[in-house]
């Protein structure tokens, strides 16, 4: 149980480090991306560590409660949170393939709390973590 627990988190934090690089080489190129790593990549390894945490207590939570039903919104929102944040490091560069769109202003303004957002998600994943985690310690207290 533990070990699937685990593996899932694993997974999901692997997933939300491919979407970013694959976004981010997407938009900018290989040099880019790993510029972009290397500046931010404590930011980048925390969220993505702290959403493979949720995902991991998620499922450990949805094992031990099977004929309960738990909610995966407090799940979700963290992990949007956590996306979000990891590219808007990159988001600005979306002006140069959609200039026509008019989305240069918002583009700029998240390229501007580049670093804040990363700060928002990091809380999401904090409060995920916590609420999850109170989750697993109310149902085992109730076995």
């Amino acid at each position: 149980m533990i070990f699937r627990s685990v593996t899932y988190g694993f997974v999901g934090a692997m997933a939300l480090l491919a979407v970013y690089f694959s976004v981010l080489f997407l938009i900018s190129g290989w040099s880019f991306t790993l510029d972009q790593f290397g500046q931010f990549w404590y930011f980048v390894t925390s969220l993505a560590i702290g959403f493979g945490i949720q995902i991991g207590l998620y499922a450990h939570l949805k094992h031990i409660t099977h004929t309960q039903r738990v909610s995966g919104s407090v799940l979700g929102v963290s992990g949007t949170t956590s996306t979000v944040a990891m590219l808007s490091c990159c988001a600005h560069y979306l002006v140069n393939i959609l200039p026509v769109i008019g989305v240069v202003g918002a583009v700029s303004i998240i390229a501007q709390y580049q670093v804040e957002l990363f700060w928002v998600g990091l809380a999401f994943n904090a409060g995920g973590i916590i609420y999850i985690g109170r989750k697993i310690i109310n149902v085992s207290q109730l076995s």
